[in-house]
């Protein structure tokens, strides 16, 4: 554990939390800013919507692909050379997403942006290098994360208006500043805090099976993969329901999409504030409990017939709420059940969380053609969070310590 006090813009000393919010918000940025823009993104390059939605599935894909890479190099190099590599990549990446003449090309930089996934997976394996108790460490991660979505939480909005006056590609523009911003940062403000390792990158690989075959730790990682599963199918078909069920521009999207950010940094806040006194089991359980009965209401407000923007889009202010509040503890779970590899950790079960995302934001564009409703969305929402309750019962049942 690196015990140095945190020295703003002092890279021989352990990140603010200012640096470590900017490096998850950034990724959860690129992640998000430009969803209200892809029915004009998919009139731009004169293709489907369920074609240009694979910019989500396959950003996804191949950030859960890098997560299970960027963990072992992160514990075996140190956090800091695999931030300013990945950074540096990204930011090529941008610039091709705004040069792309063709939607093959796009999806190509588009699918190289999933590097920043370094971002979140190393925020939180920096949390767990300077805290020994996990639920100290969940308790840190909440407030990491609800600053972080301050971020996102108007991304979506200003993608909007950026795309409604502007165009499409002000979006990969503004990512092309913060990455910029965010990699300066990183060079004046990151200090090391991984321990100095031994042995070959192989040999970190290795360890996966031991992660692997700990129950808690699947039971954490289906937990958060089911969770945050909700959410990425919501990502996936909201903008066709917003657009093609609601009628709604592009701007009024983004509106929208904040709402369930201001959920998902309530509960945030919710977590930081009490997870050390009520331990990371029961706050999962609240917060998974949480989404399923804020869903459960949305499908019956539906199959009744009483559904629109308001009651579609303001129901997944209890999505938020749920994800915020167990998220942030359900990926303290994860980390320790190996505190020495925390980045392997992190970066095996965010490649599991991620890839499960992935699979549901394809099958909800999959689900949504040309004429459909809302409600096959929420069904898959609903069904996703329902497993998450199952995960979490399961480690509870096990009697994992809390």
């Amino acid at each position: 554990m690196n015990t140095l006090i945190p020295q703003f813009l002092n890279n021989r000393t352990p990140p603010k939390v200012v640096t470590l919010i900017l490096m998850a918000g950034l990724s959860a940025l690129t992640m998000n800013i430009f969803l209200p823009s892809l029915p004009a993104m998919a009139l731009w390059f004169d293709v489907p919507y369920a074609l240009m939605q694979l910019s989500v599935a396959l950003y996804l894909l191949l950030s859960a692909v890098l997560q299970i890479i960027i963990g072992p190099l992160s514990d075996r190099f140190g956090r800091r050379p695999v931030l300013l590599v990945s950074l540096t990549i990204f930011l090529i990446a941008t610039i091709g997403t705004l040069i792309a003449p063709t939607v093959g090309s796009f999806l190509v930089c588009r699918m190289a942006q999933a590097v920043i996934a370094a971002g979140m997976v190393l925020s939180r394996a920096i949390v767990r290098d300077v805290t020994e108790d996990p639920g100290q460490a969940a308790s840190m991660i909440g407030y990491v994360t609800m600053g972080m979505t301050l971020v996102p939480m108007i991304g979506p909005v200003i993608g909007g208006y950026l795309d409604q006056y502007i165009g499409w590609q002000a979006n990969f523009g503004l990512l092309l500043g913060m990455g910029l911003l965010v990699l300066a940062l990183i060079w004046a403000d990151l200090g090391e805090t991984a321990r100095p390792a031994t042995g070959g990158i192989f040999q970190k690989f290795q360890q996966y099976p031991e992660l692997l075959r700990s129950r808690a730790f699947w039971g954490y990682c289906l937990c958060a993969a089911f969770a945050s599963g909700c959410f990425f199918a919501y990502l996936g078909g909201a903008p066709y329901v917003g657009n093609q069920v609601f009628g709604l521009t592009s701007s009024e999207i983004g509106k929208l999409f904040a709402l369930t950010a201001v959920g998902y940094a309530s509960g945030n806040f919710f977590a930081g504030r009490f997870s050390a006194r009520v331990g990371m089991n029961r706050m999962v359980l609240w917060g998974t409990l949480a989404t399923t009965f804020g869903l459960s209401a949305l499908a019956l407000l539906t199959f009744a017939g009483l559904s629109g923007p308001l009651v579609f889009f303001g129901l997944t202010i209890a999505m938020g709420i749920g994800n915020g509040m167990s998220l942030p503890n359900a990926n303290a779970g994860i980390l320790s059940v190996r505190p020495d590899l925390a980045g392997s950790a992190s970066g095996l079960g965010g490649a599991i969380s991620i890839g499960g995302g992935a699979g549901l934001a394809a099958l909800a564009g999959a689900i949504l053609p040309p004429g459909a409703t809302e409600m096959p969305l929420i069904l898959l929402m609903l069904a996703s969070s329902v497993a998450s309750n199952l995960a979490i019962l399961t480690v509870i049942r096990r009697g994992q310590s809390t």
